[in-house]
Parts: structure tokens; sequence; C-alpha cells
């Protein structure tokens, strides 16, 4: 505390960017100040008006530093860039921002347009962030069936079939000159902006200058294009002749809260993304919009030339903000512009309804489950970790084993286990193949590794066979058997198995574990088989021997592809030779 005290009167009465540290050197908020004196020291003032997020934080700041700013336009971009960079726990951010989609036109000669989680300064157009993977999947296609920008990250020498079923310009082959492949880009940037009305204005001008040139076929191309747009924004609601904004609204539900923000281009909706913000629960609805707008906009592409607010801001906030952004920054409070507000608003509260009841729904299914589960099973304590065996094999042959994991009723995927069974090799006994697989998982494993409940997929003789180990390793941890006929429970000790609600979300759990157990055991058995099947007809032929099986198998996947490929594929295959793919040609055409 006296190193800060020391700094605090040291501290410049300048614009700029301060960065708060914890014990470990580890920077936890980054706040920006027009006078960086006064700012800073109100941290450490006795001020019973700290909310207690930032009582919390003060507690654990044991160093600062300051950054000179020559503004605070300046100060505010900085702020952007070190939230970005450093992720402080602290400040308010975008939830999971990190893995946020965007879609992305390369600075390339030809550029392709492609999907991104990565925003880096290249010299290309980002477009984003967007909160739903599966719409920007389904808008990328969309684009691609619009605008046939070439897809390919290397030129070939001729056209691929993307040029033949229309999908591509083919610039790799000299099909369209560079100015030409351009206005496509273009066109498919202001697409990605809203300006669809313009890109058909621009399209059906040029639609018309190819066909007065007799060009038909780029004619018939533009045409096509032109046909695409117009169905895509038939769905598009017109609003007014508003022009470009974006409406903000600000929604909150028990401790989350959630900023919605509606794009509107040309006086129509085109879209819409909804944000939770992390760590704005102690903050007002002014605060929580304002880091929202930073943190929005230091990732998107501005193309709004006014932003609506659902709350007032600070004068000094808004003014630093509006010249950041270059854009007017209002509060609506009546007419069209204000609905659109509300209409924001409206959807962030429902996003957030819709949140709050899925969690309900997730809790039952998983930690309201397991409590289910330790009720009707009057286990000592709640099973949070469960682990779960299946045998799988074909009449004996590939025997294997698989051991899945849930903790609080979700599957723990990097904790999961396949084991292949030595011991029943040749002849099927799932009883023998469930002492090996438990044995080799707990006749060694100490107490505190073991799990909180056992599920063997099987009936009383899987069961007991797996009682035969674990017991005899002195482990007292229940273990009980699911009977995949009439989902019946078979419990140590009870001459009657348990038959629980068929409505239960604790059987449910239990089902969605054995299933999980199966799919992960067959799996594993079905890859045994298939590179058996491959080695088995491969064996016999001269010249092939373990590493150019492996690579033959890498490169056409299964036996019957190998058969058909030819001498030139088989040759050209990694430390295969023209000799060695005539030699394995002849003997697959004896075989067969």
């Amino acid at each position: 505390m006296d190193i800060l005290q020391e700094k605090l009167k040291t501290l410049p009465a300048a614009p700029g960017v301060y960065l708060m540290k914890d014990i470990r050197g580890k920077i936890i908020y980054v706040g920006k100040a027009k006078v960086l004196k006064n700012r800073v020291r109100q941290y450490f003032q006795s001020n019973k008006n700290l909310g207690a997020k930032v009582k919390a934080m003060v507690a654990k700041i044991v160093d600062f530093e300051t950054i000179v700013t020559s503004n605070e336009v300046e100060a505010l971009i900085l702020e952007c860039n070190l939230i970005k960079k450093y992720r402080p726990r602290y400040n308010i951010s975008l939830k999971d921002d990190k893995s946020y989609p965007y879609l992305k036109i390369t600075a390339e000669e030809f550029p392709r347009i492609i999907l991104t989680r990565r925003v880096i300064h290249d010299g290309s157009r980002y477009f984003g962030p967007y909160t739903n993977g599966l719409a920007v999947k389904e808008t990328l296609q969309l684009l691609r069936k619009i605008f046939p920008l070439r897809t390919c990250r290397i030129f070939s020498k001729r056209p691929c079939l993307e040029f033949h079923i229309k999908r591509c310009l083919a610039p790799c082959a000299n099909k369209i000159s560079r100015e030409d492949y351009m206005r496509f880009v273009n066109a498919a940037e202001k697409f990605l902006e809203g300006h669809t009305a313009q890109v058909e204005r621009e399209i059906s001008a040029q639609m018309t200058a190819a066909a007065e040139a007799l060009n038909f076929e780029q004619a018939a191309k533009f045409r096509d294009i032109l046909s695409a747009i117009r169905k895509v924004t038939e769905k598009q609601k017109i609003v007014t002749d508003l022009g470009d904004a974006d409406a903000i609204g600000l929604a909150r539900l028990d401790s989350e809260t959630c900023a919605q923000i509606f794009f509107i281009r040309d006086g129509k909706v085109v879209g819409r993304e909804n944000f939770l913000l992390n760590g704005a629960a102690d903050e007002s609805d002014a605060q929580a919009v304002t880091e929202f707008i930073k943190q929005y906009y230091s990732r998107a592409q501005i193309s709004a030339t006014e932003i609506l607010l659902p709350v007032a801001l600070a004068e000094d906030d808004l003014k630093i903000l509006a010249e950041w952004l270059g854009a007017k920054i209002l509060e609506p409070k009546r007419g069209v512009k204000r609905s659109l507000v509300e209409m924001a608003i409206e959807n962030a509260q429902k996003f957030l309804s819709e949140e709050s009841a899925r969690r309900q729904i997730k809790n039952a299914q998983t930690k309201g489950a397991v409590e289910e589960l330790k009720k009707f099973l009057n286990l000592p304590k709640l099973p949070r970790r469960m682990e779960c065996f299946d045998i799988s094999h074909i009449q004996g042959a590939e025997t294997v084993a698989s051991m899945v994991v849930f903790e609080d009723g979700v599957p723990d995927k990097k904790s999961y286990r396949r084991f292949k069974i030595r011991s029943t090799e040749g002849k099927p006994d799932d009883f023998l193949s469930m002492r090996e697989v438990t044995s080799r998982r707990y006749e060694k494993l100490s107490e505190e590794n073991l799990p909180d409940l056992i599920v063997i997929d099987g009936g009383i003789g899987q069961l007991n066979s797996a009682l035969e180990i674990i017991r005899g390793a002195g482990h007292k941890v229940p273990v009980v058997g699911l009977a995949k006929q009439f989902e019946l429970i078979f419990v140590e000790g009870a001459s009657i198995p348990v038959e629980l609600p068929k409505d239960s979300q604790a059987l449910k759990l239990l089902q969605r574990i054995r299933d999980e157990a199966h799919r992960f055991a067959i799996t594993y058995h079905r890859k045994l088989r298939r590179a058996r099947n491959l080695k088995s007809e491969l064996d016999n032929v001269a010249g092939i021997g373990a590493k150019r099986r492996a690579e033959l198998f890498k490169k056409f996947g299964t036996i019957e592809k190998i058969k058909s490929a030819t001498v030139e594929e088989l040759a050209a295959v990694p430390s295969m030779n023209r000799a060695a793919a005539e030699a394995l040609k002849r003997q697959l055409g004896i075989m067969n």
C-alpha cells in the first residue's frame, strides 16, 4: 500500500488509460480517464458509494500503471484494445466473445468470403461479431450462391467443379478479369453491410450493360444474382426512410444482463444480434450500455450513421463515443426511433427469459437428475462423478470395452477411456470381459480417485462380474447395472430390481450415460474391425509392409477404394512408387 500511495502522488493531470494489477502482476481492470490523477485516486479514497464489485477489485489491487494519451478519444481506443488483449476480470465484457464468428472478405488479388473466429490486421474486411454460429454458416452459404466468388485457397490450372455448376467465376483460369471480379466483391460487401437496394441497382445496371453489349452469358449471371437478392430482401421488414441505424436494447433478469442490437439499413431491419454481458450486474444501465458500445464497436464494422440507445449516457461519454465512432448517438424519446429501441428491449427480455428457462431445463436434466438418482437408489452421497462401462464385439472378435464419465450429469469427454479386451479373444464372454475391464480400471485405483457411482451396462450377470473385482479390490463404491430390455436397475444385494418412473430425470440421465458408453464402445470396435479387414487383404501383397499399408489406408480409407484406384493414384501415395503400385494392382486383381 505504501508503493500505491507513492505512485498516487505522481499521477499526471492528463487524459489516459490506467491498468490495475493483482499480487501476481495480472491485469484485473482497464479504465480510461479524462484526468488520470483524479480518476485513479477515487478508487483508494474512503468512499461508501462504491459497488460490491469495485470494492472486491480494489481489495486485490497491489499495483497499477498508467499510459498518457493526447486526448480522450485516443484513451478510449487504447482502452478498448487493452481490454480485448488482456480480458481483465473486472471489466464488463461480451460473454465468450473470444469465440464469436466473423465473416471475412480476404485481402487477396481475387478475394474470398470465409468464416473466421480470429480478427487480425491483415487488410481484410471483417463483418460481425455474430452470436449464432449456425446462422453465420447459413449466411455464408447464401452469399456463395448469390455471389460466385472463389472458395479455393490455391489457384489450380483449370476450372474446378464449382465453375461448372456456376458457383465460381474461375479467375484461376482467366475466365474473368480482376476488374469484373471486384464488382462482385464490392456487391458482396454492400450486401453484408445491409445496403441491398444499392446492390440491386448496381447489378441491374450491369445486367443491362452486358445485354446491350450482347454478352448474354454475363447478363444471365447478373440476372440470377439479382433474382436471389430480391428473394432475400422480400423477407426483410420495411421500417421507414430512417436510413442506416443501430438500435440497442438492454434487459436484466436475475444476475444476467443482455444487450440486443438491431441493424437498420436502407430503412429495413436486416438483422439482429444479442450478447450476454459479464460483470454488468452491479453496474448502472448507462454504464452497461457504454461498455457494450466500446466492446462491440471495437470488433464490428461500423456502417450506421445513428446509434439509438435505451438510456441517456453521461455527456462526456456521449461526446467521446460519437467522435470515436463517427456516428450520431442519441436516446430517442418518441416516434419510430423509440419504437425500434423498445423492440430491441423486448427482444432482449425475451432472450433472457428463454435463457433462464433453458438453464432450468438443463439443471433439471443434470444436477436435478443427480439429486433424484441419490434419492431413488438410496445412495450415501450425491453421485457427482459417475463411470459407466459397456462391452462391444461380434461373436467374440475384436472385443472392446468403453468407460464414459459424467460429472454433475454432464459428459466429461476428456476422462473417457477405451480398452481392447485380451482375455476373451475369439470367444464371446461378456462376464469375463467385464471382469477384465473393471480389474484394469479399479484394482490399483486409490480411494480418492474413485467415482461416486459405477454403472454397468447389463443385467445381474454383468453386475456380479464387476462386483467380484471391485469388492475384491476393497472398494465400497456403489455399483448398479442397467438392463436394456425393461430399463431395470439391478442393485447389489437386492433380489428385486429397482424400476424408476419412466418420466423421471434420473432414469433419463442413466439412459444417456448408458447410450454414450455404447456409442463410444461400438465406435472403437468398428475402427478396429476396419483396420483388421484392410490389413488381412494387404498382408500377402509382396512389397507392401506396415508403413505402406497405413499410408494406403490413410489415403483411400477402404480396401474397395484401393482396388479401384489407378496405378498413378497408388504411386502418388507417400512411400509408394510405380513398381510397387503395379505389383499391388496385379496381386489385387488376382485376389479379385
